[in-house]
């Protein structure tokens, strides 16, 4: 019975570290996070595995009951009770699926892994193990996608120390030789620290700083500027007019976040806006459960809250390139990208808008996970965070 209890302990304690490590925000420790089927396969009850479930999604997402509590003003307590709601769909998800049958676990490790992916477990599918294809496949794309989903079934087999000693040689090569990724040519992103007036402060002196913000960085050579979500506030015709006069002289293309209104509820998105007018160029897929996405509300024959388009505009047009843009929320998951990447677009847009995250590791994991899908596609990356 002692014996027993230390096990578990053991394996809840791994999960831990294995949780904090792996998603600590460096990049290239997210391989760590596959030491959590290992764990999964180690556990001999159900029980167990719910136990080191909780603790490596807890650990992986432990910057969230502090960023919710800063984003509502709220006592943590708030934090903590959404906190452990999210981890709900891990934990059942992992838990149902686990079996003491070695022949079989493979396959039902891999269901759990695909069922975390997609909607509807997978819209809080965070810290999933295949975003660190990336570090150990660089340039691979979907043969490296194959090969980390081939590892991960491998990782809960009896010849799991053979499969770790091979991923870790693929793990430390990478990390050599490692590059970031590029930026597209003519491309900038500008990461602001506004905290949280950004989008919220409507005034005409905030756009004032906005556009020499633009035009330093036009001068600097870029002819399209990114700049971070929300950043222009609501988007309305008199918006457009204002940043449609400012770009009137020259041939940079600004492309911002923004919220559109209507008597429903409100989209978040990127517009582009040139010398020729402004449009929409993309809404956001998956907005952040529960503070912006909430289904709930038209329940109860209620408005409000940010409308989730799950399947929508994967890729978007601009000039004569295609871009997969990711907002905020959509980087800590994993359909979006993947979504994306099935249309071969030519590099990554990932903005966010982070004051609520201080003090936490929440917008350092997302740059990471970003970092390493677009190693993974080879594709470049153009980042724009506020915070």
């Amino acid at each position: 019975m002692r014996r027993d209890h230390l096990r578990t302990t053991l394996l809840f304690l791994a999960s831990i570290v294995i949780g904090v490590v792996g998603w600590s925000g460096h990049v290239l420790l997210l391989p760590a996070a596959l030491g959590f089927p290992i764990l999964w396969s180690l556990a001999q009850t159900r029980s167990v595995v719910a136990l080191v479930s909780a603790g490596y999604f807890l650990a992986a997402s432990r910057g969230l009951p502090q960023g919710v509590a800063t984003f509502y003003a709220a006592d943590i307590w708030l934090g903590l009770l959404l906190w452990l709601c999210a981890s709900l769909s891990f934990v059942v998800v992992h838990s149902v699926l686990w079996t003491k049958n070695p022949n079989v676990r493979p396959f039902r490790y891999l269901l759990a892994a695909v069922i975390m992916s997609i909607p509807p477990f997978g819209i809080t599918g965070w810290a999933h193990p295949v975003t660190a294809a990336g570090v150990l496949f660089p340039g691979w794309g979907w043969w490296g996608l194959n090969l980390i989903t081939a590892g991960l079934a491998g990782l809960v087999t009896r010849i799991w120390p053979a499969v770790a000693i091979a991923l870790t040689g693929f793990w430390l090569w990478s990390a050599a030789f490692w590059t970031d990724p590029k930026l597209p040519e003519g491309w900038r992103g500008v990461d602001l620290e506004m905290g949280a007036s950004l989008g919220r402060e409507a005034g005409l002196q905030r756009q004032r700083d906005l556009i020499a913000t633009v035009r330093n960085a036009a001068s600097d050579g870029g002819r399209v500027v990114v700049l971070p979500e929300t950043a222009l506030g609501f988007w309305t015709p008199t918006m457009e007019r204002l940043w449609v006069g400012v770009l009137r002289a020259g041939d940079a293309t600004v492309i911002a976040g923004a919220t559109v209104l209507d008597a429903t509820g409100y989209d978040n998105v990127l517009a582009a806006v040139d010398r020729k007018g402004g449009r929409i160029l993309y809404r956001e897929r998956m907005p952040v459960p529960g503070s912006m996405w909430q289904p709930w509300r038209s329940w109860f024959g209620e408005s409000g809250g940010t409308r989730a388009d799950f399947f929508a505009n994967p890729v978007v047009s601009i000039g004569a390139s295609r871009a997969a843009p990711l907002i905020c929320y959509e980087q800590l998951i994993v359909w979006p990208i993947l979504q994306s990447m099935l249309h071969d677009p030519d590099f990554i847009i990932a903005v966010g808008n982070g004051w609520w995250t201080e003090e936490t590791s929440i917008v350092a994991i997302q740059r990471a996970a970003t970092t390493a899908w677009s190693k993974l596609f080879a594709k470049p990356l153009v980042v724009a965070f506020n915070t």
